[in-house]
C-alpha cells in the first residue's frame, strides 16, 4: 500500500528531529505509531470484507453451476416410482427364520433350556513362581 524506500525514512527522521524538538520526539513517535497501526487495521478490515465479498461471489455461482448440473441429471435419469410394498397378509404367512435341524437345536420344544456344561480349568505342571522379597528374609 504505502512504499517507503530507506532513503526516504533517513530523510524523514533528520526533518522530524530539525522540526521536533527532542523533548516532544517520545510523544511524536508513539502518536505516529498510533496512526500507522489504525492505518493498517482498516487496510485489513478492507480487504478481508473485499475478499469475503468475492468469496460469496464464487459460492454463488457455484451454487448455479451445481444447481443447473442436478437439473441437467434429473431430466436425463427421472425418478422412477416407489415399488409397492407387499400385503401384510404375506408378510405374517412367512416364517421369521427357518427352522434349525433337530441335531442343532439347544432348546427343547416343552420345556426350560437346557444348559451346557462349562469347561473346567487345570491348573499345569509348571512350578510356581518364587517370590524373591520372601526369599530373601
Amino acid at each position: 500500500m504505502f512504499d517507503f524506500q530507506p532513503m526516504e525514512l533517513v530523510v524523514l527522521a533528520t526533518v522530524a528531529i530539525v522540526v521536533i524538538p527532542p523533548k516532544d520526539l517520545p510523544k511524536a513517535m508513539r502518536v505516529a505509531g498510533y496512526w500507522v497501526g489504525r492505518m493498517r487495521g482498516v487496510a485489513q478490515q478492507f480487504r478481508s470484507g473485499f475478499d469475503t465479498m468475492v468469496r460469496e461471489a464464487e459460492l454463488h455461482e457455484m451454487e448455479k453451476k451445481w444447481a443447473a448440473e442436478n437439473e441437467r441429471i434429473m431430466r436425463e435419469h427421472p425418478p422412477t416410482p416407489a415399488l409397492e410394498a407387499p400385503p401384510l397378509d404375506a408378510i405374517d404367512a412367512q416364517p421369521a427364520m427357518p427352522a434349525l435341524p433337530d441335531s442343532e437345536q439347544h432348546y427343547s420344544e416343552d420345556g426350560p433350556p437346557i444348559y451346557v456344561e462349562h469347561p473346567t480349568i487345570v491348573a499345569s505342571d509348571a512350578p510356581a513362581p518364587v517370590n524373591l522379597d520372601k526369599a530373601a528374609s
